[in-house]
C-alpha cells in the first residue's frame, strides 16, 4: 500500500526560524508514523528512517515519545518490535430500535461528545456518514437493536454500526428481485437504490462510502468494501453461519483528513440544489468468479438503473478483457438508445479500449460519422 504523509497543521505552521523548522519536521515524522503504523507495523521504523533519510535511532526516539504520550503500544522484543495504535477512547452502546429513536439525537447526545475536538470539515463527515447509516438501520433493518462502536486512536477514528435485522444485501435482493446478494452490491454501488423510494432518495450509502477512507458492509456471506485511496470496490464472500444476522457497516476517517463533504458532493452532483447526476460503476463487481465479462445478459445487468443519471463512468478497474457482445451493448445500444447520457470509461486496460472503440466506431458508421 501506498506510504502516506499527511501533515497537521502544526507541520504546516514551520517559517524560517531554525526552531520552527526542527518542530516542523518533528511534527512531519510524527503524523508519517501515525499515518503508516496501521499498514506497517513491523517496519515502521525502517520505513519512516529511508523515507526521511534519517538514522533508525532518530526514529527510535520518536517512537519513544510516541509510546510516552500512549499514542502507539510496543508489542515484541527489540528486535522484532511491532507497534499499533492506542485506541484514545472505545466507545460502545446499544440503542433499541424503538419509536422515537431518531439518529440526530444520538448524534448530538451520544456520538458528537464521543468524537471530541476533530476539524470542522471532519465532524461534518462524521455527521452525515453516522446519521445517513443510523437512519437506515432505523428504518430497513427490520431488526430491534443497533450497536454502535467507536474507536479513537491519535490518527484516525473508526464507526461501527450493527444491526440484528434481515441483512442488508438480501432485502435488497428480495425488493428488487435481483439474481443474488452479490448484484445487490453492484446496484449500491451505483447509487439512488432504496427500497422505500417515498422515503428515501438512495443516496446515503453511496455518498458515506465516499465520503470516509474506508467503507464496508458486512452481510450474510457478502463482504463489500471501498476505498477512498484508490477508489476500488471489492467484493468478498465470508462464510457465516446460517443463522447470522443483520449488518454490519464499518466506516473509517483519518483525524485530519482535508476531504470536505462538499468536494464530494460536487464530484457526483450538479445545480445549486445538488441534483446527485453522476455516478461511476464498478465493472468487475458484475463479474462472477472466473467468468468473464463477454454477453450481453451481463452488461444489461450492469446497465440496470444507470439512466437514472446524466453522466456514467464505468470503471475497468481490474477488469483485463470484456466480450465485443458486452461492449456493444453498453457503447453502442446503450449509448445510441440515451443520447441524453454521457457514458464513458476509465481505468480501461487497452484490449478494453479496443472492444470499447470498436463498438463506438460502430455506432459512428450507423449515423454516418464515418
Amino acid at each position: 500500500m501506498e506510504l502516506t504523509n499527511k501533515p497537521s497543521e502544526v507541520s504546516n505552521a514551520i517559517t524560517e526560524g531554525g526552531q520552527s523548522r526542527v518542530n516542523g519536521r518533528s511534527s512531519e515524522i510524527r503524523d508519517f508514523i501515525l499515518s503508516n503504523v496501521g499498514e506497517h507495523p513491523n517496519e515502521i521504523a525502517g520505513l519512516t528512517a529511508a523515507h526521511f533519510k534519517i538514522t533508525r535511532q532518530a526514529v527510535s526516539r520518536h517512537l519513544k515519545k510516541l509510546v510516552d504520550e500512549k499514542a502507539l503500544t510496543p508489542e515484541g522484543h527489540t528486535r522484532s518490535r511491532s507497534y499499533r495504535l492506542t485506541p484514545l477512547s472505545d466507545w460502545i452502546r446499544a440503542y433499541q430500535i424503538v419509536p422515537g429513536l431518531a439518529e440526530d439525537q444520538a448524534w448530538s447526545r451520544d456520538v458528537a461528545p464521543v468524537l471530541g475536538k476533530l476539524p470542522q470539515n471532519v465532524l461534518d463527515i462524521w455527521h452525515f456518514g453516522f446519521t445517513e447509516m443510523f437512519n437506515n438501520a432505523i428504518d430497513h433493518s427490520g431488526g430491534s437493536e443497533i450497536g454502535v462502536r467507536i474507536i479513537k486512536t491519535a490518527a484516525d477514528t473508526q464507526i461501527q454500526l450493527r444491526d440484528n435485522g434481515i441483512g442488508i444485501f438480501r432485502k435488497i435482493r428480495a425488493a428488487l428481485n435481483l439474481l443474488d446478494e452479490r448484484h445487490a452490491v453492484l446496484e449500491l454501488a451505483k447509487g439512488k437504490l432504496t427500497t422505500e423510494p417515498e422515503r428515501h432518495t438512495g443516496q446515503g450509502i453511496f455518498f458515506t462510502s465516499r465520503l470516509v477512507d474506508h467503507f464496508n458492509i458486512l452481510s450474510g456471506g457478502v463482504f463489500f468494501s471501498h476505498a477512498f485511496e484508490n477508489e476500488e470496490d471489492w467484493i468478498f464472500e465470508e462464510p457465516r453461519a446460517p443463522s447470522a444476522q443483520g449488518t454490519l457497516i464499518l466506516m473509517k476517517l483519518n483525524n485530519h483528513s482535508s476531504r470536505t463533504d462538499k468536494s464530494v458532493f460536487d464530484q457526483f452532483s450538479s445545480g445549486d440544489d445538488y441534483g446527485f447526476t453522476k455516478t461511476v460503476v464498478p465493472v468487475k463487481l458484475a463479474q462472477y468468479g472466473e467468468d468473464k465479462l463477454i454477453s450481453r445478459s451481463q452488461a444489461k445487468r450492469l446497465l440496470s438503473r444507470v439512466d437514472l443519471f446524466r453522466v456514467v463512468l464505468f470503471d475497468f478497474e481490474g477488469v483485463d478483457t470484456i466480450g465485443q457482445a458486452f461492449a456493444d451493448e453498453i457503447f453502442r445500444i446503450f449509448a445510441r438508445d440515451h443520447s441524453q447520457i454521457e457514458v464513458m470509461s476509465i481505468n480501461a486496460s487497452p484490449e478494453v479500449q479496443r472492444m470499447i472503440a470498436a463498438a463506438r466506431a460502430q455506432w459512428a458508421s450507423e449515423i454516418g460519422g464515418v
